[in-house]
Order: structure tokens, then C-alpha cells, then sequence
């Protein structure tokens, strides 16, 4: 069977895609590259199935076939509940438009700058700022023990602190000091 569509048509679909600048750098949306992809193949079909949904890790599979059932192309995409404030409730819808997005990329859908869609780098960037802002416990309770001249040693003892403890730890040892000092 001969391939109906030629690559001028995905070029032209293409240029119909409304870009988001993030950071300098155009990325099209997933809603724009689905836009692009019916003027193209207004009967191909957009399969998702979820890989993996457990312990707040979501993992989708997109693909993408012609009006003919020919696979196209495939994505995939992953997400993590709560890393963003859209995941806190929303991170499989999320993760599926990921990863239809990928798919519709590899098809040659709205990939003129990169890939990644402007959710999937939006998404990222609020991975990096919310890591960012995390308190570093560990960090807090040496400088509470340097600033009131406190041994660092005499507080790990004391608390059984080790290269094992967790954040969530070193958040309770630094708040029972600050509360100890008043």
C-alpha cells in the first residue's frame, strides 16, 4: 500500500501550530500538536493505555496510527503524584497528555524547536523550582549546632542521627531544638 501522506502535508499542518515561549524557546502544545494531526489523519486514531499507576508513579503509553490502523508512532511518559501542584491532583491526565505528546512529536507533529511539549517543559521547570525550595533539614541542624556552638557530634548521639537519617528526621531533631531554645 502506497503512503498517501507526503511530508509537505505534516509540514503544512505544522505551520498552523501556536507555539508557547518558555525560557526563550517555542514549544508547541499537546492541544495544538492534536490539532495539527486530525488536518492529517482526520480518522487516525490516538490509542493511550496506562503502563503502571503505583505508589503515586504514573507511567502512560501513547500511540498513534493512520486511518488505515497503521502505527505511526508511539510515546511514553511518566509522572510522579504531588511533584507539581497540577500532580497533586491531576498527574495521570497529566502523564496520558504527556504522553500522547511524545507520540504526536515522533509522528512529526509541532517538533520545529524540540520534542518535549510546552506542558511536558512547564512541567519540568516546576519539578526543579519545587526541589529547589525543599528544606534541607541536615543543613539546618549543623548550622544550629555551629551558630550556638553546639557540638555536631554530641547532637547525632543524642538523637541517633547518622548518614542513614531522613529529611523528615532532621526536620523533627531541628524543630525540638528550636523549641528547646525558647
Amino acid at each position: 500500500m502506497e503512503n498517501k501522506v507526503k511530508f509537505e502535508d505534516i509540514q503544512k499542518a505544522n505551520d498552523t501550530i501556536k507555539t508557547t515561549n518558555i525560557k526563550g524557546k517555542d514549544y508547541a502544545e499537546v492541544n495544538q500538536r492534536i490539532k495539527a494531526y486530525r488536518m492529517v489523519y482526520p480518522t487516525g486514531t490516538i490509542q493511550t493505555e496506562m503502563i503502571n499507576n503505583a505508589n503515586g508513579v504514573c507511567i502512560f503509553k501513547a500511540t498513534i496510527t493512520d486511518e488505515d490502523n497503521n502505527i505511526l508512532a508511539t510515546g511514553t511518559a511518566y509522572e510522579k503524584e504531588n511533584s507539581t501542584f497540577i500532580n497533586k491532583t491531576s498527574y495521570i491526565e497529566n502523564c496520558e497528555t504527556s504522553a500522547v505528546g511524545r507520540a504526536l512529536g515522533m509522528c512529526g507533529f509541532g517538533i520545529d524547536t524540540s520534542v518535549a511539549s510546552a506542558e511536558e517543559v512547564q512541567n519540568a521547570i516546576a519539578n526543579q523550582e519545587t526541589k529547589k525550595e525543599e528544606i534541607d533539614y541536615n543543613k539546618l541542624v549543623k548550622q544550629y549546632c555551629a551558630e550556638n556552638k553546639i557540638s555536631l557530634n554530641d547532637i547525632a548521639k543524642q538523637y541517633k542521627l547518622n548518614a542513614k537519617t531522613t529529611q523528615k528526621r532532621f526536620k523533627e531533631v531541628y524543630d525540638e531544638l528550636i523549641k528547646e531554645k525558647k
